[in-house]
């Protein structure tokens, strides 16, 4: 046996160059993540000139009023704020907060999942982040990533569980329960918006990798029930708007 870097090795298998291969298992930056950052500070540069001030809570400006998400707005038929609502943010702490984490979460996930199913997870969650802000926020307009972040934190749990590595010994299990405490003793942060984006972002990533995988899906199967999951949420929505 021959003494290298990784260990004990056949002389065969030393003289053997073994590519290095990181936990994603594929090369690239996070482009979707860098995608979905530059269009969260375009928009809230946009309401900044328009008028948003970049003060405390929701603001007055065009990209708000047509923007944020309500029961009555979704009721009177604008089905897109279930989207835009989570590209919109209110005052100088939201935006970085939500895209430090979106930064961080995206560089650890997208390269591990590819870019298609990390947008996938974070529409998924997107989606069922609004839901669950209709649910338990009725009367109150709501902004911001949140949700969505909250469903990549769910996934990255997932995701790096089926690699070995359990929910705290990955560190996300710890930053799980910090953002859960923080979400439930803040004043202003939408508690449904958070928990619907985890449960989405959980569920999404439980589809790709535990069912599919079991099931042994076709291709395209996984993809489709996973849209589904936000078909789901944006069909919840509607009803009780």
């Amino acid at each position: 046996m021959t003494s290298t870097p990784v260990g004990m090795r056949c002389p065969e298998c030393a003289r053997d160059r073994t590519p290095v291969r990181n936990l994603a298992g594929a090369p690239g930056a996070p482009r979707v993540t860098y995608a979905l950052i530059g269009i969260n500070v375009a928009v809230a540069l946009a309401s900044l000139v328009a008028g948003g001030g970049g003060g405390v809570g929701l603001t007055t400006d065009a990209i708000h009023r047509n923007g944020e998400l309500s029961r009555i707005t979704l009721a009177h038929g604008d089905v897109w704020r279930l989207v835009t609502s989570g590209f919109i943010h209110a005052g100088f702490l939201h935006l970085p907060f939500n895209m430090f984490a979106l930064y961080v979460l995206g560089s650890l996930l997208e390269p591990v999942v590819g870019a298609f199913r990390f947008a996938l997870i974070y529409f998924v969650a997107l989606l069922c982040g609004s839901f669950g802000a209709l649910l338990l926020e009725p009367n109150a307009p709501v902004v911001g990533a949140s949700g969505a972040i909250f469903g990549l934190l769910g996934a990255g749990i997932v995701v790096l569980r089926r690699r070995g590595l359990g929910i705290m010994q990955s560190g996300l299990g710890f930053w799980l329960l910090i953002n859960l405490l923080f979400t439930f003793t803040t004043n202003g942060i939408s508690i449904g918006g958070h928990l619907g984006g985890l449960v989405g972002g959980t569920l999404a990533a439980l589809v790709l990798y535990e069912v599919a995988p079991r099931l042994r899906l076709p291709t395209p199967a996984p993809a489709v029930l996973t849209a589904a999951l936000g078909a789901v949420a944006v069909a919840g929505s509607l009803a009780i708007s």
